[in-house]
């Protein structure tokens, strides 16, 4: 036993000689995707408000929320349901703030493998909630789980910008891309799972959480133990600090977590992260019904309203508009490749203030290209609106290491990531 704990012990993380750090995006991508399913669990929610009528849901009158978690009569409703998705990212956020400055004396590998059973843990609970029909183990599977993102998002993160400091961008936007893009792999094989399972007796809900508890669990695993830290006072061969340490932006010292949270500096990007998620998570709740009440029948080349069109059509500019939101989720996923490794080249700053600027601009035209009908701004005003969404997240840990240093911006990321959890709220 005490051999098999010390595989997780921070020394034995340590890379040897002529290790190749490209090695590493690999397995912070691995977990990223799993936990990235977080984005994905909408699929869940009409199956599940479902789950005892099977065809149509049960309902009953004159039910309180705290009748719902405890009923095994009645079917739970969506906007209930949906409860769940909060609570994954205010445990991210909060999970993140408690134990990112012991993820920097544990080490990535010890703290990947705690989001790997958290993760796991949190899908096998929400499964026998699923079973028994208790919405609250659900929850608690959702408050499980969401410490297991908080602790798998901020696991490999400087890490990477101690293995990257000459394209620190580009690292951490290789990996965090992956939580944009874990709903786009995990949600179309949720679907496919639900209706392998799915019989006269089950939405077949139960059975996929199980599945994907033990495929995420070994991706995540494999993510784990793929971890290495590079030796004291490595660097890169060839590269020279000085070469691109030339503005007063870029510190050379290392800032205590203790001391970073209680500067400016840490509120202000703290500020803008908050305003930019607030931003994202609005465009992603309206931009569907959005596109569909604006455009209506012009969607499919007809000059009528949303009220005007029969099922048929409806069912068509339905298909349109679910289209467009994996247009929106592509954008997300390539703003966060794409502006993570533009701010290593323009800078953290100038990024950051692209962000606020046009992110501000094309939010507030977004009602006047819906009153003008004019489709193709109204499209590309939300995708760049998501790129920068899903930047705002790719870019900010190396920000922090520009401003506090490499040493604690794990800990200090997960401080910064409770801006996460009260966007979500």
């Amino acid at each position: 036993m005490e051999r098999r704990l010390s595989l997780l012990a921070k020394e034995r993380t340590i890379a040897h000689s002529g290790y190749n750090r490209w090695l590493l995006p690999p397995a912070a991508l691995a977990i990223h995707l799993s936990i990235g399913m977080a984005y994905g669990f909408s699929v869940f929610w009409l199956p599940l408000s479902k789950a005892l009528g099977i065809d149509a849901p049960i309902e009953c009158k004159n039910i309180g929320l705290l009748e719902q978690l405890f009923t095994t009569t009645c079917d739970w409703s969506v906007s209930t349901l949906s409860i769940m998705y909060t609570l994954f990212f205010v445990f991210l956020g909060s999970s993140a703030f408690l134990f990112g400055g012991w993820l920097e004396h544990a080490g990535p590998r010890k703290a990947g493998v705690v989001a790997a059973f958290c993760w796991a843990s949190g899908l096998i609970l929400s499964a026998l909630g699923v079973y028994t029909h208790q919405l609250w183990l659900m929850w608690l599977g959702g408050g499980v789980g969401g410490i297991g993102l908080g602790l798998g998002y901020i696991s490999p993160v400087s890490t990477l910008i101690k293995w990257f400091p000459d394209r620190r961008g580009l690292a951490t936007g290789l990996a965090i891309m992956g939580f944009g893009g874990g709903a786009m792999i995990g949600a179309p094989l949720a679907d496919k799972l639900m209706k392998l399972f799915a019989t006269d007796t089950s939405v077949g809900v139960w059975q996929t959480f199980l599945v994907l508890a033990a495929v995420y669990f070994i991706f995540m695993m494999g993510g784990a133990f793929g971890y290495r830290i590079p030796p004291s006072n490595w660097k890169p061969s060839g590269w020279q600090p000085s070469a691109t340490h030339t503005t007063a932006l870029v510190t050379n010292r290392h800032v205590h977590l203790n001391k970073a949270w209680k500067t400016k500096q840490f509120w202000l990007i703290w500020g803008v992260l908050c305003l930019n998620v607030s931003a994202g998570i609005g465009i992603l709740a309206m931009a569907s019904p959005l596109l569909q009440e604006v455009f209506g029948g012009r969607l499919i080349g007809l000059d009528l309203g949303i009220n005007e069109l029969n099922t048929e059509q409806k069912m068509q500019i339905a298909t349109f508009a679910a289209g467009f939101t994996g247009l929106l989720s592509l954008f997300n996923i390539a703003g966060r490749f794409f502006w993570a490794s533009a701010s290593d080249f323009i800078g953290r700053k100038t990024t950051y203030f692209i962000f606020l600027a046009l992110g501000f601009l094309l939010y507030v035209s977004i009602p006047q290209l819906a009153h003008a009908e004019n489709l193709p701004l109204f499209v590309l005003a939300f995708c760049v609106i998501l790129s920068m969404y899903g930047g705002g997240f790719a870019t900010v840990p190396t920000y922090l290491a520009d401003i506090f240093g490499t040493q604690m911006v794990g800990a200090i990321h997960g401080r910064l990531l409770t801006a996460w959890s009260v966007a979500g709220v």
